[in-house]
């Protein structure tokens, strides 16, 4: 069953793989702590002020949780990336066929 057009289908395929890429590569950052991502974390005022080692532990909690939520996200992308594949081949089928 078609529900999308070559051309939405095609672009949805690209914008997934971009997607994919993406989100495993953050993830990947995220996960092996770097620095540049610190601004990224969601962490309240309060807790900087606290002593070093409850900044670290908070840090490196929201570090996991934001890896993990790249990578679900990028899983999400996976399902949209073989979605619009389904459409890109109805189409294709269809149109050879005539």
């Amino acid at each position: 069953m078609k529900v999308c057009g070559p051309k939405l289908s095609l672009c949805g395929i690209i914008i997934s793989i971009w997607g994919i890429i993406q989100l495993v590569l953050m993830g990947f950052f995220y996960y092996i702590r770097s620095v540049a991502l610190i601004e990224d974390l969601k962490m309240e005022e309060g807790e900087l002020v606290k002593s070093a080692e409850e900044f670290y532990s908070t840090a490196d909690k929201m570090y996991s949780l934001n890896a993990y939520n790249c990578w679900i996200a990028a899983c999400l992308y996976i399902f949209t990336l073989v979605f619009s594949g389904h459409q890109f081949y109805m189409n294709n089928r269809n149109a050879m066929s005539l």
